[in-house]
């Protein structure tokens, strides 16, 4: 993972997280291996930050 990948996950909303997570095409290397894992770590620290049903209200704003 690159600096850049680091630090653009870093910046990253969980709605915009959470958005890509559902949406980015099969195969996205922005899920795979390193890059994959801190992805997925920054996203549940981010999400243990929300208020009370902020996550459903985020995950109903996106749909499928």
């Amino acid at each position: 993972m690159t600096p850049e990948e680091k630090a653009n996950i870093d910046e990253m909303s969980y709605y915009e997280m959470l958005k890509l997570y559902r949406f980015a095409p099969i195969g996205d290397k922005r899920f795979q291996a390193e890059s994959g894992e801190y992805y997925i770590k920054v996203m549940n620290e981010k999400e243990a930050q929300l208020k009370p049903g902020q996550k459903v209200s985020i995950s109903k704003s996106i749909g499928w």
